[in-house]
């Protein structure tokens, strides 16, 4: 009887032609005398040559051939293969600034090449992880290589580097970025969650808070992020100009207030309805046996109920984090300050690197807080530890 063959893996197969196109025809770095002239953008040929260019390209072409005939020993080589070169990415940072800077002060910018290419390495690193079955804690360990290799690299070959520069002149500003950034999101978060919790314990008492919260909090859904912040800047004015107490408080049109209330107001229904649907989810044999055990409702609560639920309200609470971390960006247009003021100088003044000072930094956020939520609700689910 004839094997069956595996057939085609044409996710991995698409995403690494799609990124040998790339690796070859996009610039890896650009290089600039200073911050005020344009970059001049080099493809990965013109720094190595032709041979050398080629030669980088031969993890590819493996991916290629095992994503042709995917085999679960092939898929393993193919792991190790992504994260080999996911590590290598820093090294060519170094290569280039070590054979292209020759100026003082000379700038070298990360090129689309490098961007593109990391995205796609990172997609079939999830393509993978996924098809090999690996835990969301191993497949974050996988990415430990390539972080410890950019820390390597960089820590030898930073000072060319644009957003190392633009990090140098504005490191001050940017902790106090940061911890403002993780304040305003940790206060909407806790806001969210508290007020989530009381209104889904509402809805389950009372059927009808059920239909009116879930249409307001969908409603509220549907404004964008600006108009939003716009709509709040008149009352909170008004409010903080006609109440003492909100006025001492630092309440006004602008600032952190109305960006709390718009990053609670988006946070509410996925808080709501994770632990609406966590909590209606329990069995309900479950909760007789309990209740035939002699316990009280409070009890119920408390002992049976929640603990189950537990796992999908985490969820909530992660999806909501994660939708935080990016939108309080945007309240940088209205003085909330933040990471997104970097961003917002950076289009303003045209200069990428400064907007990738912001935006890096909030990505990483929202990755650690997703692995890390994302872990602790695997573990508290029914067999998770095991």
């Amino acid at each position: 009887m004839r094997s069956q063959t595996p057939g085609t893996n044409v996710v991995l197969l698409s995403l690494s032609l799609l990124a040998l196109v790339v690796w070859l025809g996009l610039d890896t770095v650009s290089l600039a005398a200073n911050r005020i002239v344009p970059g001049t953008g080099y493809r990965i040929d013109e720094i190595l040559g032709w041979g050398g260019a080629l030669a980088t390209c031969l993890p590819w072409l493996a991916l290629v051939g095992i994503a042709w005939r995917p085999t679960r020993p092939r898929l393993v080589l193919a792991l190790a293969l992504v994260v080999l070169m996911l590590s290598a990415l820093p090294a060519w940072l170094a290569l280039s600034a070590e054979t292209l800077v020759d100026i003082p002060g000379a700038r070298l910018g990360i090129g689309a090449g490098i961007w593109v290419v990391l995205f796609l390495l990172l997609l079939a690193l999830i393509e993978l992880r996924t098809r090999l079955v690996l835990g969301r804690l191993l497949g974050w360990g996988l990415l430990l290589p390539p972080v410890a290799s950019a820390g390597f690299c960089l820590a030898r070959w930073l000072e060319p580097l644009a957003l190392w520069q633009e990090y140098r002149s504005r490191s001050d500003q940017f902790l106090g970025a940061v911890g403002e950034h993780l304040l305003l999101v940790g206060v909407a978060v806790g806001t969210s969650l508290a007020l989530g919790v009381g209104l889904a314990l509402a809805m389950r008492r009372w059927p009808g808070v059920q239909k009116v919260g879930f249409g307001v909090l969908n409603f509220l859904q549907t404004i964008p992020s600006i108009a939003l912040f716009g709509l709040l800047l008149a009352p909170l004015a008004w409010l903080s100009a006609n109440v003492d107490w909100l006025s001492a408080l630092g309440v006004s049109g602008i600032g952190w207030a109305p960006a709390l209330l718009a990053l609670v107001g988006y946070s509410l229904l996925p808080m709501v309805r994770n632990t609406f649907v966590a909590l209606e989810a329990v069995d309900p044999g479950v909760v007789d046996a309990a209740r035939g055990m002699g316990m009280s409702r409070g009890q119920v609560f408390r002992q049976v109920r929640l603990p189950l639920a537990l796992p999908v309200i985490l969820e909530g609470v992660r999806i909501t984090t994660v939708q935080a971390i990016g939108l309080t960006a945007v309240a940088a247009l209205i003085g909330a300050g933040g990471l997104g003021t970097f961003i917002f100088q950076g289009l303003g003044q045209a200069a990428m690197d400064l907007v990738l000072l912001g935006a890096l930094p909030i990505l990483v956020l929202a990755l650690l807080v997703d692995a890390l939520l994302g872990a602790l609700t695997d573990i508290l689910r029914p067999g998770g530890a095991e």
